[in-house]
Order: structure tokens, then C-alpha cells, then sequence
């Protein structure tokens, strides 16, 4: 079995030995890859395997919001992700229409592309969304991984793992010589997807059900640029008779790749057997939802797959975690999936690099499940609900529960000068708002806010003004995301995040606070904690280019305010104390459990 040692050369694994690691990974797509390349950029050793052979044969997700490009911006692959991603500007003309070809029922801005709502997007993060099919997306985190140190080991499968007081034993089989060996670790991530053998193994509860409608999967290879690149969008949804995704009533068209590489998502019973999918059939759905019955398609693929509703109550036992699909199960709606996976893994890894690295207790790693369990229903709520509000739209236009000529003619009404046309207009453009939920829902995509043993509240959450659904609010209260403000000097601007990297815990004050700078040193020496400060202001390295933090800090120029490495606020001080070192010591040592 090839194994890498330190200088990266190609040995055997005797039979009968045991590979040893720090942190093993089970899985390697979004949430599995990030983990191994956080990991790796914190020092940990890491190994990530794989029953596959290689990454995502197909471009399941794609949607990528700014939470999960802040993070790439944080590792240090925000460039190799824009360079394989479709832009911000060409994703959000969201399109719902009777064939690609056909009539069109409207738009939708989505993604915030919408002037008013690309306003909020870009005053709260450095990063804009961008669509980048899991085909590019994981070969560029798994590379990235493997070239900062972790051992990446394809067609190696789990078959299980046993705990005891000091590690896991793990035991795995290579796929290609049937030999059977162990990894032992001292952590385990499983992140094997929506039916994940390890989360299976360590006993994990969940809420909701699998597999409660049925979908299936086509790709293909068709220039039709001439009907969409007038109206860019990653999404058109086609309400035609016998169209049917997942159960919501339409079928879907979503760009892979501007504008002739696609993939349809087409729904069927899952109460009956499944369909007998080939190729002639593919190329007929293709064919009506395209609108071209003189297309001759490249089918690349197809396959079946099963709506989920489901989400994790316990997310670990014991040293055992698990994240992404095996912790969050649901429909595609909100684009959430791999974006919340690659969040699960930059949470977790920073916490098990503190505790390998003896500067924080084990009992910081409670707060993994503390904090991300409720965003795995959050999610898993948010994206069902949305695809039920379609709903909504088929109401709006009459057609619910018909087919053939009776549908065409209900579509058709929305046209007319009657009270009934009138009355489906108005009923249409309620149900296109609804929409927002799903395409525009800011708040959700960036809104985590943490409870658990790693923050130090003070009482306050952030306060919205507005749907919380829909608008994300910028807030210094401790479990908050650290605001966006753009900061710097005269030569150079950065993104305030980008002082806060994710190898250290970052302390921000101003010009008043300084004697914070001598207080953090000091703690930092004590209890052998990565953590700096940073000091702005006019005169010194980092100025408030607009004044923007001054209005988001929440806290005086003399009060400091503590950044964990995921860039969560993990404590504040309104101001500054008489002995600033005393009182920051209790905060952090509290926060590593080490009182």
C-alpha cells in the first residue's frame, strides 16, 4: 500500500502495521478537503482518505456565497477558486420560464445581484459569490492540502473504528489490493457524505427523514448560448406539464459552465420504482426542457439521487466528529450545502490545532457541536421550506394539479386582460418575492452566531432591523462574525479580516487601548497562545480608511475586541479595564478551558 513520508517519497505499509496521524479524515469532498487543508495550514498531521479514486466526478454543488469565499480568502486560495469560477455578474438572472426556448414567466435578481441588495452584499464581506462547480472546487482544496502536508490517500476505504482513552483506531481496506490495515489517530472527522458510515458508527441522532422525494441528474454538453447569454443566470427553472424536481413541480436547467456545459435536475416518484434512465431518455428531458427538439445533446452523465430533511442533533462522540452531508441533509435550495460543509471544517479544525498543540483543553471541542448543530438545522429548515414556496408560484398560476393542454391554458390566462389575468399578475408578483427567501437570503448565508463554552457573552446579540432571513447585520457581540470594514494607509488596503488570519487569535483596539497591545503579549507568553494585536487608528500601521469600524466596533476606541481564528468575536471589553492584562488572562484561559 503507497504511504508518503515526510520527504513525500512513495513507501509500502508493511502488513500488519498501523499508520499513525494526529487527525484522520474520513471523506474528501467540500467539507472533508477544507478540513485537511485547515488542518495542514495549522501544522496538524493530517490524513485524508477515500474510497473513490479521484474527486466529485459530477458538479453537484456550485453556488459558493461569501462566508465560504472568505474563508478560501483566509487559506490563501481565493485567486485559484475566481480563476476556475463563473463571476458574480454572470449568476443572478435567475430565470423561470416555460422552456429555455419558450415563453418566459420572469426574473429574479438572486445572489445579490440586485443593485439595491449588491449594496448589502459587498458592505459585509471582501468576497461576492461566484459560482464554481464541486468538479473544480475539490481539486483545488485537496491539492492545496496535500501541498501544505496532509497525507491524501484515494481508493482507501473506511470499515470502521474503535475509541479508547488515548486515540481511535481506524480500520480501512485499499481498494485496489483488497489489503486491510489501521490508521490510528487521535482525532477523526467523518465527512463521508448524507450516508455517512462513521456518524452511523459513533451513534449520532438526527431529526427529520431521507429520501422523501426523488430526483435524478443529467449532464450535458449543448451551445445555447444564443438564448441564455442575453440574461446570465446559473438557474433556469421550467414550469412545463410533467416537469417535476424533487416534488416542487418544475424542472431545472443550471449552467456548469457559460454557456454550453449544463445539468438538468428532473424529479420522479420515489413512492414508485425508480425510473430506467438512459441515454435516449436524458436526451428527451433535455430536449423539452430546452425547448429544441432538433437537439442532438453530449449526454455525459446522468443519475439518481434522493431529497433529504434531515439534520444531526450530536455532531461528535467522544473523539469523533462528523461534518457536512453527514451532519446536513437537504435539497440544493439556497445553495447552502457545500458552502455550510466547508464552514463545519474551518470551525472544527482551528480547535483540534489548539488542543494538539497543548495551548487549549480538550473541553474547547464541546463547542463544535454547540455551535454548529444549530446552524445544521437552520439550514436543513431554510432550504426545504424554500423549495415548498414554489408553491406559491404554482398557485399564483393556476396550475396546480394539471397537465397537458389544461396547464398550457392556465399559463397562457396570466396574459389576459380579465379580472382573472389581473388577478394572476398580482398573485405572480407576490410569488416571485417569496422567491427572495431562497436567492437573497443574506441573513442565512452569513448570519451564524455562536453560543457555546468558546465565547464569552456579554448579553447582547446582534439586533436586526429587517428580516433576519434576508439581511445579515454586523455586530462585535461575542458569538457575532467579525464585521467587514476595509482598513490600512495611504498605499495599501485590506479587508479587516485579513489581520485577523487564521493561524492566530487577533486582539483590535484603538489608539487609547494600546496599553491592550502590552496585555495581550503578555497573555500570549503565559499560556503559549498565538495572539497579537492590532492598533487602529490615524498615525499608526492600521488606519479606518472610511471610518467604518469606528461605527461597527459597538465598543470605545480604548476597548478591545477578541477574534477567534474562524473569525468569530469570542469576547469584547467596552473599555479599558486598570489591569487590562488581568482581565484579558481570565477571558482567553476561559475560552481554552484552562480555568
Amino acid at each position: 500500500m503507497p504511504v508518503f513520508d515526510d520527504g513525500q517519497q512513495e513507501t509500502e505499509v508493511p502488513r500488519g502495521s498501523v499508520v499513525e496521524t494526529d487527525v484522520l479524515i474520513v471523506g474528501s469532498g467540500p467539507a472533508g478537503a477544507a478540513a485537511a487543508l485547515c488542518l495542514a495550514e495549522l501544522g496538524v498531521a493530517t490524513t485524508m482518505i477515500t474510497k473513490y479514486r479521484w474527486t466529485a466526478n459530477t458538479p453537484r454543488a456550485h453556488i459558493t456565497n461569501q462566508r465560504a469565499m472568505e474563508i478560501f480568502r483566509d487559506l490563501g486560495i481565493e485567486d485559484q477558486v475566481l480563476a476556475d469560477a463563473t463571476p458574480h455578474e454572470l449568476v443572478g438572472d435567475t430565470v423561470f420560464c416555460t422552456s429555455i426556448a419558450g415563453e418566459e414567466i420572469g426574473r429574479i435578481h438572486t445572489w445579490g445581484t440586485r443593485p439595491d441588495r449588491e449594496g448589502d452584499y459587498r458592505l459585509a464581506s471582501p468576497c461576492l459569490t461566484v459560482d464554481i462547480p464541486q468538479t473544480y472546487l475539490e481539486p483545488i482544496l485537496v491539492r492545496n492540502a496535500a501541498q501544505r502536508g496532509a497525507h491524501v490517500r484515494f481508493s482507501t476505504e473506511y470499515l470502521g473504528l474503535v475509541q479508547d482513552d488515548d486515540g481511535v483506531t481506524v480500520d480501512v481496506r485499499d481498494r485496489l489490493t483488497g489489503h486491510e490495515y489501521q490508521i490510528r489517530a487521535t482525532y477523526v472527522i467523518g465527512a463521508d457524505g448524507a450516508r455517512s458510515k462513521v456518524a452511523a458508527d459513533i451513534g449520532l441522532t438526527y431529526e427529520g427523514a431521507m429520501d422523501i422525494a426523488g430526483s435524478m441528474n443529467i449532464t450535458f454538453k449543448a451551445d445555447i448560448a444564443a438564448l441564455v447569454d442575453h440574461r446570465p443566470s446559473v438557474l433556469y427553472w421550467v414550469i412545463q406539464p410533467g416537469s417535476n424536481v424533487g416534488g416542487i413541480g418544475t424542472g431545472l436547467v443550471r449552467m456548469v459552465r457559460p454557456w454550453d456545459e449544463w445539468l438538468i435536475v428532473w424529479g420522479y416518484d420515489i413512492a414508485g420504482p425508480p425510473p430506467e434512465l438512459d441515454e435516449e431518455m436524458a436526451e428527451g428531458i433535455v430536449r423539452d426542457l430546452l425547448g429544441m427538439p432538433d437537439l442532438e445533446p453530449e449526454i455525459t452523465g446522468f443519475s439518481l439521487w434522493g431529497v433529504n430533511e434531515m439534520y444531526a442533533t450530536t455532531l461528535q462522540q467522544g473523539r469523533v466528529f462528523a461534518a457536512g452531508d453527514a451532519i446536513h441533509r437537504h435539497p440544493p435550495s439556497n445553495g447552502l450545502g457545500s458552502n455550510t460543509s466547508v464552514q463545519d471544517a474551518y470551525n472544527l479544525a482551528w480547535k483540534l490545532a489548539a488542543v494538539l498543540q497543548g495551548y487549549a483543553a480538550p473541553s474547547l471541542l464541546d463547542s463544535y457541536e454547540a455551535e454548529r448543530a444549530p446552524v445544521a438545522q437552520r439550514i436543513v429548515t431554510r432550504a426545504n421550506r424554500s423549495a415548498r414556496e414554489f408553491g406559491d408560484l404554482f398557485e399564483a398560476l393556476g396550475v396546480v394539479g394539471l397537465q397537458g393542454e389544461e396547464m398550457a391554458a392556465a399559463l397562457e390566462e396570466r396574459k389576459a386582460a380579465t379580472p382573472e389575468g389581473a388577478r394572476k399578475r398580482a398573485a405572480l408578483v407576490k410569488a416571485m418575492e417569496t422567491k427572495n427567501y431562497e436567492f437573497n437570503a443574506h441573513g442565512v448565508e452569513l448570519g451564524q452566531f455562536y453560543e457555546s463554552g468558546a465565547i464569552l457573552s456579554d448579553g447582547t446579540r446582534p439586533a436586526p432591523s429587517r428580516d433576519a432571513d434576508l439581511y445579515h447585520v454586523m455586530s462585535t457581540s461575542p458569538g457575532a462574525h467579525l464585521p467587514h470594514a476595509w482598513v490600512g494607509d495611504n498605499v495599501t488596503k485590506h479587508a479587516l479580516m485579513d489581520l485577523a488570519p487564521y493561524a492566530r487569535w487577533t486582539l483590535l483596539t484603538g489608539i487609547t487601548g494600546e496599553a491592550w497591545s502590552d496585555a495581550a503579549a503578555a497573555v500570549a507568553s503565559d499560556l503559549g497562545i498565538p495572539l497579537a494585536t492590532v492598533v487602529i487608528g490615524p498615525g499608526r500601521a492600521v488606519e479606518d480608511l472610511y471610518f467604518d469600524w469606528a461605527k461597527l466596533r459597538e465598543v470605545e476606541e480604548c476597548g478591545a475586541v477578541l477574534v477567534r481564528p474562524d473569525k468569530h468575536v469570542a469576547w469584547r471589553a467596552t473599555n479599558l479595564p486598570d489591569d487590562p492584562t488581568a482581565v484579558l488572562r481570565e477571558a482567553v484561559a476561559t475560552l481554552l478551558g484552562r480555568l
